[in-house]
């Protein structure tokens, strides 16, 4: 989970980091006016991908006349296709010198990794292609939680053949790089990263503040996240939808593949997916974009990704079917499941539990359609066909084929057919 500037730039402060004088954030420029600052300032766009300073997403102001325009313009911009919606307001250091320091893990090897360079605060990447000699790494051998001084000297003073510091300022990178090491294994970082170190008369300075943490121990994080009100995770590169920070709280992968607020285009159709497994569930995406292209002209378009996890109860599989029927992009959904790990018979409880609670509260229900084969398969059939007798009013909607006689493909086609059959009638 990637952070923003701001965000990292908070941690590295509460752990002995300096950065520069930090103003805050706004997300409109009326808001300016309330962050007291002292000018100069840098205007940065608060975004979670790169490039932002070829994009112009960085400026200096020197007045607040200059801070508001350069706000409102940034306001506007879209980096990468991501939208500036928040911008942060720091203090205008005054640079000497500047350099690069990283710690990240080598995929290769799996191994905590030291990156350091005297070219600071540019593309550290074409440094390598460019000036490869320029580029100083060091492998920290079995996940040492800090490192020796002997190691943070050396990469320091390999920086300073080039950068040519004070004895002062030579101790203070060489601890600048022993701290930041220290809190990436603190806080579980895949990356930290700062770029540029800004050198300056008589100071080091974090002028810059990547930080990506590993998803895999953001459990272990609670007060960092509390202390950043963060309450969910967030993608490498954007905010959650309101969709997958439901499906985060109901414990299951979910990953939206078109924009919130999306108006729909008339004449297609849109098409929720309720896969058995994560490639399933990749897969799914394929197969219905690929068959709504060839049998009908492309105007089919599936909306999501989702994957129920391993052995799923029953209310975490209606969840499933609720955040779908509750999105009202959804036309109608197509499901699969192929019982390896989870039961059959779990997931056609889940899904009609949640037909039958959707009917029951007069909620919206759209037509599922699908399949389902593998374990449990036998006790599976004997309750959907229960289901059937017992509720056939709440069910109506709802067609699961059983077994392998139709491949997914044929089932997939059908389903689109039926769909577009059921929203020429009007969706009633």
């Amino acid at each position: 989970m990637r952070l923003y500037e701001h965000e990292s730039k908070s941690i590295f402060e509460a752990n002995g980091i300096p950065t520069p004088k930090q103003y805050g954030t706004i997300r409109s420029v009326s808001e300016i006016d309330k962050l007291k600052l002292d000018f100069p300032v840098m205007v940065k766009a608060a975004v979670l991908i790169g490039g932002r300073g070829k994009a112009g997403g960085v400026k200096k102001a020197n007045s607040l006349k200059e801070a508001k325009e350069i706000a409102s313009k940034l306001l506007k911009l879209t980096i990468r296709d991501y939208p500036v919606e928040i911008i942060h307001f720091e203090e205008a250091v005054e640079e000497v010198k500047a350099c690069y320091l990283g710690v990240t893990m080598e995929p290769k090897a799996y191994k905590n990794t030291i990156i350091t360079s005297p070219s600071g605060g540019v593309d550290i990447e074409e440094v390598a292609k460019t000036k490869p000699e320029l580029i100083f790494r060091k492998e920290i051998k079995n996940n040492d939680i800090e490192i020796s001084k002997e190691i943070s000297k050396d990469l320091a003073n390999k920086l300073n053949k080039v950068l040519k510091l004070s004895d002062k300022l030579l101790d203070e990178l060489e601890l600048f790089i022993r701290k930041l090491y220290s809190l990436y294994q603190k806080i579980d970082a895949k990356l930290c990263e700062i770029n540029p170190l800004i050198i300056t008369k008589d100071s080091i300075i974090a002028a810059d503040a990547k930080i990506v943490l590993d998803d895999n121990g953001l459990y272990r994080q609670s007060s960092l996240l509390s202390n950043l009100d963060l309450s969910h995770k967030r993608h490498d590169v954007a905010e959650p939808t309101a969709n997958e920070i439901f499906s985060y709280e109901n414990e299951f992968p979910y990953v939206d593949l078109l924009p919130e607020n999306l108006t729909k285009k008339k004449g297609y159709m849109y098409v929720g997916l309720v896969p058995g497994g994560a490639g399933y569930g990749i897969l799914s995406i394929d197969e219905v974009a690929n068959i709504g292209k060839r049998f009908f002209d492309g105007k089919v378009i599936p909306i999501n990704f989702m994957d129920s996890g391993g052995g799923p109860p029953k209310e975490r599989v209606a969840e499933m079917y609720n955040l779908l029927m509750d999105n009202p992009l959804v036309d109608v959904i197509i499901t699969s499941r192929f019982g390896g790990i989870s039961s059959c018979d779990v997931f056609i409880r889940g899904t009609i539990l949640a037909f039958r609670e959707r009917y029951k509260k007069k909620q919206r229900i759209i037509p599922v359609y699908g399949r389902m084969v593998g374990t449990d398969l036998p006790s599976a059939i004997k309750y959907l066909e229960k289901a059937y007798e017992e509720t056939p009013k709440e069910l109506a909607m709802l067609e699961i084929e059983i077994g392998n006689e139709q491949i997914m493909a044929d089932v997939i086609k059908e389903a689109l057919r039926k769909g577009f059959e059921y929203l020429k009638e009007g969706a009633k």
